[in-house]
C-alpha cells in the first residue's frame, strides 16, 4: 500500500475523482428516478447513455470535426458544446422513452412479475449495445478535441483544469435544475405522488403512464448530459462504453440511497473520489474493485444507503 503516494497526490486524486464522480452521479439519476417510481432497475439505462455519447459525435461530425481536428476558437467551442448537448439529450431522452414504451409498458399492462421486467431490461440493454457494435464494427471512436485541458487553478501539485471545472459545474447545475423540478413543479409533485402511492395518485387525477414516461425522459436527459461530459473527459467511446460506467452508476445510486436524487449526487461524487484514492493506495488495477468493496461496507452499516429517503417522501 502506497500511503506516501496517496498523501503526496491527495489533491490531484480528489479533483480527478470529483470530475469522474460528477459523470457517475448524473448517470445514476436515471437509475434512482425509475426505481423511485416503479421499483424497477432499468439496466437498459447504460445504453441510453451510450447512444447519447455517439449522438454528440454525429452532431460534431456534421461540422467536419473528428479526433484529428484542430481545437476551434472559444466561440465555436461554446456553440458546438451546446449543439452536442442538445443532440445527446434528445437522442438519450427519446431512447429512454422508446425503451419504456416498447419494453416495459406492455409488461405493466399485463401485470407481469418483477422478474420479467428485469429480464426485459437486460435484453434491451444487450440488443442496443450489440446493434451499436454492429454499426460501428466494434471500433473505438475518437472524440474531437473541443477543449484542451488547461490549468486554471494550481495549488501545490494539484492542477485544476478548465475541463474539470466545466464537468463539475455542469453536473451540479443539471442536478440543481432536476431537484427544483421534482420538488417545485406541478409535474414533479405528480412524480412524487406516484412514487409514494400510485393508486391514491390515480384517484387524485394523476396520469400514471404519463408520469412514468416523464421519469424515463428525465433520466434520459441526465444521461445525455453525462454522455457529453464523458466524451470530453475520456476522449473516446465504443459500443460497450456504458456497461462498466453503468455498474458504477448503479453502485452510486445504491450507495447514496436508491430512489433519492440527492443521494445519487452524493453517492456519485463520493464513489469517484474514493475510487481514485484506492487507485493511489493500491494501484490503478484496483480502481473499479474498490467501488464494490465500498458498497458492501456501506450497506453493512446502513442498508438503505447514506441518505436512504425514497423519492415519494422527498421534500424541498
Amino acid at each position: 500500500m502506497n500511503f506516501t503516494g496517496l498523501i503526496e497526490n491527495f489533491g490531484p486524486y480528489t479533483i480527478t475523482g470529483l470530475a469522474q464522480g460528477a459523470i457517475i452521479a448524473l448517470f445514476a439519476l436515471g437509475y434512482t428516478l425509475v426505481y423511485g417510481v416503479l421499483r424497477l432497475i432499468n439496466f437498459a439505462h447504460s445504453e441510453v447513455f451510450l447512444l447519447g455519447s455517439y449522438a454528440c459525435l454525429v452532431v460534431w461530425g456534421m461540422f467536419g470535426l473528428d479526433q484529428n481536428s484542430a481545437t476551434p476558437n472559444i466561440f465555436a467551442v461554446i456553440g458546438l458544446l451546446l449543439l452536442g448537448l442538445i443532440g445527446a439529450i434528445v437522442i438519450s431522452g427519446l431512447t429512454a422513452l422508446g425503451v419504456e414504451l416498447v419494453a416495459y409498458r406492455p409488461l405493466r399492462k399485463r401485470n407481469a412479475p418483477p422478474l420479467a421486467f428485469l429480464i426485459t431490461a437486460i435484453g434491451a440493454s444487450l440488443f442496443i449495445s450489440e446493434t451499436v457494435g454492429v454499426v460501428t464494427q466494434r471500433n473505438i471512436t475518437g472524440v474531437p478535441p473541443l477543449i484542451r485541458p488547461t490549468d486554471v487553478v494550481v495549488i501545490g501539485n494539484m492542477h485544476v483544469t478548465n475541463l474539470q471545472i466545466l464537468i463539475i459545474v455542469l453536473a451540479l447545475v443539471a442536478m440543481f435544475v432536476l431537484d427544483r423540478f421534482i420538488n417545485r413543479s406541478r409535474l414533479g409533485r405528480g412524480i412524487r405522488a406516484v412514487a409514494q402511492n400510485p393508486d391514491s395518485a390515480a384517484l387524485m387525477g394523476v396520469n400514471k403512464s404519463r408520469v412514468i414516461a416523464l421519469v424515463f425522459l428525465l433520466g434520459g436527459l441526465m444521461a445525455g448530459v453525462a454522455a457529453v461530459m464523458y466524451d470530453l473527459k475520456i476522449g473516446v467511446t465504443r459500443f460497450d462504453a456504458g456497461f462498466l460506467l453503468g455498474i458504477e452508476a448503479f453502485t452510486a445510486a445504491v450507495l447514496g440511497g436508491i430512489g433519492n436524487l440527492r443521494g445519487a449526487l452524493l453517492g456519485g461524487l463520493m464513489l469517484g473520489v474514493l475510487q481514485n484514492y484506492a487507485a493511489g493506495l493500491f494501484g490503478t488495477e484496483w480502481l473499479h474493485a474498490a467501488s464494490f468493496v465500498l458498497l458492501v461496507l456501506i450497506l453493512l452499516v446502513r442498508p438503505t444507503g447514506l441518505l436512504g429517503e425514497s423519492l415519494g417522501r422527498a421534500r424541498a
